[in-house]
């Protein structure tokens, strides 16, 4: 890639989400790969010195590399737009639909791609309807396993896959521990996948599929960032129309929710080949074993050009 002007970015990472140490990894990743460009990156934790340093020093590019609530539920990017220093990735509406498991479930549903069954559940109705109704309703309206996660939240923190009815009320309890409301999924058996979604000014297009095997168990908290605990296959060992659908399904994912710049869109395929989405992150790990850069490997190109490229179009964008 022709090297362009030196930019000034700002790399923000850390935070206080539970996601903070992986945050910071992500954002010695990406300044890493802008360095080596030559662009002037400096990596900041937001905090209250944040926008006060953005106001006095106008920087070209804010490049948020934050996970969890801290940076991906629309709240500081809101506050970006107000400074008016362009910054890569979805705006803060956008951010807000997608931080919403059920939410987006829903705008991608009604936007043609399947999702599985699923029940909202917010803490205050266990108080209100009486904790053993409730867990019996659900046990009689879904054929277990079922998947319990928190409505809100990343890298699978507080998320139970429910194989026994005795193990459901632990579920819920882990899930209200990262979010007020839970999700009661139904468990879709098949491929699990990955697809990051780039645009870079020409339109979003996804990236490889990458497909998900733990080696023990489920793609858990530490499957996903310690070496060695998963197996990655990328591209996905999928057939050829089956990719093409899974690549399909997360770019209508992508622009149905209005997401911008970058997002990974995560589904199971199932024994007939059909998607089903997940959820969608607006910000997808960085780290050296996440999978948004084992994708951008396979689609040929290097981490440090993605990113600067992500960088120049925020400020076409902006």
């Amino acid at each position: 890639m022709a090297q362009k002007e030196a930019l000034d970015i700002v790399v923000l990472a850390g935070g206080i989400s539970h996601e903070r140490d992986v945050s910071l990894r992500s954002g010695r990743r990406v300044a890493d790969g802008l360095n080596a460009l030559g662009h002037r990156v400096a990596v900041r934790d937001p905090d209250s010195s944040l926008l006060g340093f953005l106001n006095d020093t106008r920087p070209d590019v804010v490049w948020p590399a934050l996970h969890g609530a801290s940076g991906e539920d629309g709240a500081l990017r809101g506050l970006l737009e107000l400074t008016g220093v362009p910054f890569v990735g979805s705006r803060a509406d956008a951010s807000r639909l997608a931080w919403s498991k059920p939410t987006a479930k829903t705008v991608v549903e009604r936007a043609g791609v399947s999702t599985p069954r699923s029940v909202t559940l917010p803490q205050e109705t266990f108080r209100e309807l009486g904790a053993g109704s409730v867990l019996e309703t659900v046990l009689s309206g879904f054929s277990l396993p079922v998947v319990v996660k928190p409505a809100q939240g990343g890298s699978a923190q507080g998320v139970t896959i429910v194989a026994t009815a005795d193990e459901l009320p632990r579920a819920m309890v882990d899930a209200y521990t990262y979010s007020d409301v839970a999700l009661i999924e139904q468990k879709v058996d098949g491929v699990e996948v990955s697809v990051a979604v780039v645009d870079t000014g020409d339109g979003p297009s996804a990236l490889p599929a990458v497909e998900i095997e733990p080696v023990e168990g489920a793609y858990t908290f530490d499957a996903r960032y310690n070496a060695g605990e998963t197996r990655f296959y990328v591209p996905a060992r999928l057939d050829e129309q089956v990719t093409a659908a899974v690549a399909e399904a997360a770019v209508t994912a992508h622009i149905a929710l209005g997401l911008r710049h970058l997002s990974r869109i995560d589904l199971i395929v199932d024994s007939a080949g059909t998607p089903w989405f997940l959820e969608a992150n607006v910000l997808p790990g960085l780290t050296e074993t996440s999978i948004m850069p084992q994708a951008i490997a396979a689609s040929g190109r290097e981490t440090g050009d993605v990113y600067a490229a992500l960088a120049q179009a925020a400020i076409a964008d902006a």
